[in-house]
């Protein structure tokens, strides 16, 4: 027959075959664009390290508050103490302040020195920067600060000496069996008004102790409302004797 195939010979057809992955060593990532440049994959990765590099600014700002809140609790700003709440909300302020508006006014001035920093770099740079100085500028607060906390430490403790002495000497017995529960209040410097709970919670023994004579000058007040009532406009600081703490 005309075109007939010789004895042996076997049919072959042009099949398209699928096309064979590609070996390990050379095989694209999935999800990667296989079409992307030697030159787009390294923009991409310049990006990413760009990201790495300004990534701390966050993390240093959630411990440096933790760690200023304790600081300032041990090492106040001011008065005999800070509570725990009240040196972690002041330390989120002054960190907030640092990194929401000085930060971005900083990189401005680190861009200038390095303008090839991304825009987001330079202001985490300039953040976490800040974030450090706070931490530092609480601590040298809290150092200038403490000379001003033992003294008045030390005349808190002189007081309640005072009072305890005239209370187990003349009170009637019902304030010398609670004198462990005396508060007190700094009205001046050198005064202080210290108050002993009796059985009628309405009838406290006070008295106002002067430290500013040796020993320390003590006389009754005539009025027995508890320094609490006393204090209700909230003026002072409401002190235990010899802990040196808001009472709480």
């Amino acid at each position: 027959m005309a075109g007939s195939l010789p004895s042996g010979a076997s049919l072959v057809t042009n099949v398209a075959h699928p096309p064979v992955a590609r070996a390990a060593w050379g095989a694209y990532p999935a999800g990667m664009d296989v079409g992307a440049t030697r030159g787009e994959l390294g923009e991409r990765a310049g990006r990413l390290r760009w990201r790495l590099r300004g990534a701390w600014m966050w993390p240093v700002f959630a411990m440096l508050t933790l760690a200023d809140a304790v600081l300032l609790h041990h090492m106040p700003l001011a008065g005999a103490g800070t509570p725990y709440i009240g040196g972690f909300l002041l330390a989120g302020f002054f960190n907030l302040l640092a990194v929401a508006v000085v930060a971005p006014l900083m990189a401005l001035a680190v861009r200038r020195r390095r303008p090839d920093l991304p825009r987001v770099v330079a202001v985490d740079y300039a953040g976490t920067a800040l974030l450090g100085l706070v931490s530092v500028a609480l601590l040298g607060a809290g150092l200038a600060h403490r000379p001003a906390r033992l003294a008045a430490e030390n005349a808190l403790g002189v007081q309640a000496e005072a009072a305890r002495a005239y209370v187990a000497a003349q009170a009637p017995p019902e304030y010398r069996a609670r004198v462990h529960a005396m508060t007190s209040l700094q009205l001046e410097e050198s005064l202080f008004r210290s108050c002993v709970p009796g059985e009628d919670s309405d009838r406290w023994l006070c008295l106002f102790v002067d430290t500013a004579s040796t020993p320390a000058g003590v006389t009754r007040d005539p009025s027995q409302e508890s320094n609490a009532t006393f204090n209700r406009p909230g003026g002072f600081e409401l002190m235990r004797p010899g802990a040196a703490r808001p009472a709480p």
